[in-house]
């Protein structure tokens, strides 16, 4: 059932060519981060455009519990009063971050150097997921941390009284593990030292240097290496949240396999390290071009416009893209579904441990659906049937898992039958407005009531 109540059935129907403007919410991964750090600096940090999905409306309460003021000003406008680095107070009570990786992992750092103890929990779905990737770097600093079997949550963790700074190795691509120890360090004396072999998205990097922070990043022999000076004086900004690269998906790759379809995505942050799905689309011979392309609060903006592509290619997408592109894989996989050939999607093992096992739940309704999935551990392969061809007909399982649901409902868009899934209620945790938004476009995605 859905996190947030009784399950919402959907279904999506093969519908008209999709048209007219989508405005897709704020970044996610940029409005979790805009309200850690205004809650870090000393002084009002105001944010534009944030993100008003659950999962970024449970950072904000978890805020607020350590001891920040942080005010809704309505329409996207918000406001935080920091307590400065190392100033967060001890929460009362439990911290819920819902549904929300990102915010559970983030939070657990920029605690992880306080002398404070503070307990998480979440839904069914973030309960089950691995927390040791996170609570093992920061143990480094001297954090404790005790949780369920196998380091999942609910989980306590013990804040470094004396904390020491630290040197990791990220031996998996993760922007989570990442910002964790980076914002750990920021209460830690000394630098503290994060290397990736492959870089992740940098928003973290970029928002750090934007607040006051001494951070500099090198190439080397070893990878990315990321310094950062601790114990700063963070500076109060304001933020203009880009609009989600990972919500523009969805409009833009219905747009692609819609007939007749034109949909322009405005001000969608390009970030490099984001726009992994954008580049791929591009060399399946996706008509997806940038328009306006401009920077905003050191972000690469651009307006993004998509029309219906027929003659979609299945192609081999370079593994060393899957760090900027990791959510947009499933909804990749449904754009495969309608190109002609096989897309090989390796270097992804990350996908295993996301809300959900986002490769065994795309493979199990994808073929349920009549395409052909092939999976190893990390990697997996769909055979397109080129357009028009796609069954559909079949109820899938979104497994609690936001993207799942989105992406099988952007299925049904141009399927032979209706696609279902068995509950919708997920995609308000990071796209509330997912359903009037396609529908204003002209999609025909229904709720079933009884």
């Amino acid at each position: 059932m859905s996190s947030h109540g009784a399950p919402i059935p959907m279904t999506s129907r093969a519908c008209g060519a999709l048209t007219g403007t989508a405005q897709v919410p704020g970044d996610k991964s940029i409005s979790h981060r805009a309200l850690i750090l205004g809650a870090m600096c000393v002084g009002e940090t105001t944010i534009t455009g944030l993100l008003e999905g659950q999962d970024v409306l449970d950072t904000a309460r978890a805020m607020r519990a350590f001891g920040a003021e942080v005010t809704d000003h309505g329409g996207g406008s918000w406001s935080v009063h920091g307590v400065g680095v190392g100033g967060f107070a001890e929460p009362d009570q439990v911290i819920d971050c819902g549904n929300s990786g990102t915010g559970v992992r983030l939070i657990m750092g920029c605690m992880a150097t306080s002398p404070i103890t503070a307990t998480f929990t979440g839904d069914a779905s973030l309960n089950s997921r691995p927390m040791a990737r996170v609570t093992d770097p920061l143990a480094l600093f001297g954090t404790q941390s005790v949780g369920r079997a196998g380091g999942r949550l609910p989980m306590t963790i013990v804040g470094a009284a004396e904390p020491v700074p630290a040197r990791y190795v990220v031996p998996v691509p993760s922007a989570q593990v990442k910002s964790a120890v980076l914002l750990a360090g920021l209460n830690a004396p000394g630098q503290t030292v994060v290397i990736e072999a492959e870089a992740t998205r940098d928003h973290t990097e970029r928002m750090l240097a934007g607040f006051g922070a001494k951070i500099t990043t090198e190439m080397t022999a070893e990878g990315r290496v990321i310094t950062l000076t601790g114990q700063p004086e963070l500076t109060a900004q304001h933020i203009d949240v880009p609009r989600d690269p990972s919500s523009a998906a969805f409009p833009v790759c219905a747009a692609l396999i819609v007939p007749g379809s034109d949909v322009l995505v405005p001000n969608i942050g390009l970030n490099p390290t984001r726009a992994g799905l954008f580049t791929t689309l591009r060399e399946m011979g996706a008509d997806l071009t940038y328009e306006n392309e401009r920077e905003e609060g050191g972000e690469p903006v651009a307006d993004l416009r998509a029309r219906f592509s027929p003659d979609l290619k299945g192609i081999e997408v370079p593994a060393e893209r899957a760090a900027s592109m990791i959510d947009e894989y499933p909804v990749l996989s449904v754009v495969a579904a309608f190109a002609n050939g096989r897309t090989h999607m390796p270097g992804v093992k990350e996908l295993r441990v996301k809300e959900s096992d986002r490769i065994d739940a795309m493979k199990v309704g994808l073929e349920a659906n009549g395409i052909t999935v092939e999976d190893g551990p990390d990697w997996w392969t769909v055979t397109g049937l080129g357009h028009g061809n796609v069954p559909g007909g079949a109820t899938c399982a979104s497994h609690l898992d936001h993207r799942i649901a989105m992406s099988f409902l952007v299925l049904g868009m141009a399927t032979q039958k209706p696609v279902s899934v068995d509950d919708g209620g997920p995609i308000a945790t990071s796209f509330p407005i997912f359903e009037p938004l396609m529908g204003a476009l002209g999609a025909a995605i229904t709720r079933n009531n009884g």
